[in-house]
C-alpha cells in the first residue's frame, strides 16, 4: 500500500475508533501550516510547496494535542518519527505519533519517552497527560485554557498565534505575573493580544477568582498604535471598550486603551493612572514594550510598577539586543519567540534585498565653503563631517532629500538649523553654538 492507501485504510479508521472524531474533538486531516516561501522570480515571485501534516488530533478546535504522520505500509512505522517530531516542535505539542498503519510510534515531549504503541491514546488519556505536565491539575483552571478563539475576525489562526496565544494564556492561569513574546514586525501581535484578551475575558478569569469578567489595559507610546486595534480588531467586544484621554478617568469599563503620555506624571500634573487603584487591572498588556515603560530609565516606568499587582504580558518585535536588556530582565526570557526568518521561510513574510548606498559625502565626507552659511545666515564651523555626524551635528538635504526635493539639489541649498538646544563641542561663535542644518 502507498501512503494515500495507509492513510485511508488504516490509519483514519483507527483514530475514529479512538474518539478523536466526537465533538468536542477533531481530526485536521492534510493540514496545511504555512504558506510557503516566496522566492524571487523575475519581476514576480513564486511560492515554494507549503508545510502539511498528515493528521493533526485537536482535543477542541483550538488546542491541538498531537501530530500523526503516517509512511507506507512497506516501511517501518519508525521511519517517519523524525519527521512528526520536526512537526511538533514547530507546532509547540508535546506529542508526536508516526505509523505505516501497523504499527504506533509514539514520542511523549513531557517525559522524554520514545515508545512503540498497538493503538493510538484516546483524548480524554491524551488531555490528562498534557495536564499532569503542565501542572493544571485545577480542573476550572484546565477548562479556561480550552476557551475557543474569536474566529469570526478571521485573524490569530496561524499556527504561530495559536502558540503564543495559548502559551501566554497558560501561563496566566498558573500564576506567572510577567510574560515576553518576541514577534516579528508584521506577523500579528494585535492579533494575538486580541485573542488572549478573548480568551481571559469570555472565560471571565481575573486575578481575585470573582465571578466578573478582567479589566485589561492596552498600553503604547503612540495614540495610532491603541487607536487601530481599539477601533478594529478589538471592537468585538463592543462597549466594554475605553480610551483614557482628555484626563477622564471611567471605571465602568473592562478593556481599556490609554497611551503613556496620557497617563504619565511629570513636574507640571499628578498621573492620571494615579486614578486608579493600584489592584484596579487584572492584565496590563504593553505594546512594544522595549519602546516603553520596561526600561530601568525610563520615565513612564512608575506606571508598571504601581499596577504590579496586575499580571503584565510584554510584546515586541526585537530580539534581545544590548539597547532591549532591561525589557527582557524586567519581563523574563520570552515565552515565545517567532523570528523574521521563520516568518519568510513560512512564506508569511516576504524575502528582502538590502541595498547599500554610499553618497559622495559619506565617502568623502563634507566640508563646509568659507562662506556657507546655514538658513538664517549663520557661518557654518569649519570641520570636515563625516557619516558619524549626518543627522546629528549637521543635516544635508541633499543627502536626506525630503518628499518632492530631488536628491540632484546643489550641496550648497541652505536650510533650517535642526530645532536643538544642544550645544557644538567646540570653541566657536556664540550665534553658532547650535546645531544647524545646511
Amino acid at each position: 500500500m502507498n501512503e494515500a492507501d495507509t492513510c485511508r485504510k488504516l490509519v483514519l479508521p483507527r483514530l475514529l475508533a479512538a474518539g478523536w472524531d466526537s465533538e468536542p474533538h477533531s481530526i485536521a486531516e492534510q493540514r496545511t501550516i504555512t504558506d510557503g516561501r516566496i522566492v524571487p522570480a523575475g519581476r514576480g515571485f513564486i511560492r515554494k510547496p507549503p508545510r502539511r501534516v498528515d493528521y493533526l488530533l485537536r482535543y477542541t478546535r483550538d488546542f491541538p494535542l498531537a501530530v500523526v504522520e503516517a509512511k507506507p505500509g512497506y516501511k517501518a512505522a519508525a521511519d517517519g518519527l523524525q519527521q512528526a517530531k520536526d512537526y511538533a516542535e514547530m507546532l509547540g505539542l508535546k506529542f508526536a505519533y508516526a505509523t505505516n498503519g501497523y504499527d504506533v510510534v509514539e514520542f511523549d515531549y513531557a517525559r522524554g519517552l520514545e515508545q512503540t504503541r498497538s493503538d493510538y491514546p484516546t483524548p480524554d488519556e491524551l488531555w490528562q497527560r498534557y495536564r499532569a505536565a503542565s501542572g493544571l491539575s485545577d480542573p476550572t483552571i484546565a477548562s479556561r485554557l480550552l476557551t475557543p478563539l474569536n474566529h469570526a475576525v478571521g485573524k490569530g489562526d496561524r499556527y504561530y498565534q495559536a502558540i503564543a496565544i495559548n502559551r501566554v494564556v497558560e501561563a496566566i492561569l498558573t500564576g506567572r505575573r510577567r510574560v515576553l513574546v518576541t514577534m516579528a514586525t508584521g506577523t500579528g501581535k494585535t492579533a494575538v493580544a486580541f485573542q488572549i484578551c478573548w480568551k481571559l475575558w469570555s472565560a471571565r478569569w481575573n486575578r481575585g477568582g470573582e465571578h466578573r469578567r478582567p479589566r485589561i489595559l492596552y498600553l503604547a507610546d503612540r495614540n495610532i498604535l491603541v487607536d487601530q486595534p481599539k477601533d478594529g480588531i478589538f471592537a468585538a467586544f463592543g462597549d466594554a471598550r475605553y480610551k483614557i484621554e482628555s484626563g477622564e478617568v471611567v471605571k465602568s469599563r473592562e478593556i481599556y486603551f490609554g497611551i503613556y503620555q496620557a497617563l504619565a506624571e511629570d513636574e507640571r500634573r499628578s498621573g492620571l493612572f494615579r486614578s486608579f487603584p493600584a489592584d484596579f487591572f487584572d492584565l496590563v498588556i504593553v505594546d512594544e514594550c522595549h519602546r516603553g515603560s520596561a526600561r530601568d530609565t525610563s520615565t513612564w516606568r512608575a506606571i508598571l510598577e504601581y499596577f504590579e499587582p496586575a499580571f503584565q504580558l510584554g510584546m515586541t518585535a526585537t530580539p534581545l539586543r544590548d539597547e532591549t536588556r532591561d525589557t527582557y530582565r524586567y519581563f523574563g526570557n520570552p515565552i515565545y519567540e517567532y523570528s523574521l526568518r521563520q516568518g519568510i521561510d513560512d512564506g508569511f513574510l516576504a524575502p528582502y534585498r538590502v541595498h547599500r548606498v554610499i553618497t559622495e559625502w559619506d565617502a568623502a565626507g563634507w566640508r563646509p565653503g568659507k562662506y556657507d552659511l546655514d538658513r538664517y545666515g549663520r557661518p557654518i564651523p569649519d570641520d570636515e563631517y563625516q557619516t558619524k555626524d549626518f543627522e546629528r551635528v549637521v543635516a544635508l538635504r541633499a543627502r536626506t532629500p525630503s518628499p518632492g526635493t530631488s536628491p540632484s539639489s546643489s550641496r550648497r541649498r541652505i536650510v533650517s538649523p535642526r530645532p536643538s538646544s544642544s550645544a557644538w563641542t567646540r570653541s566657536t561663535p556664540a550665534r553658532c553654538v547650535r546645531r544647524c542644518r545646511t
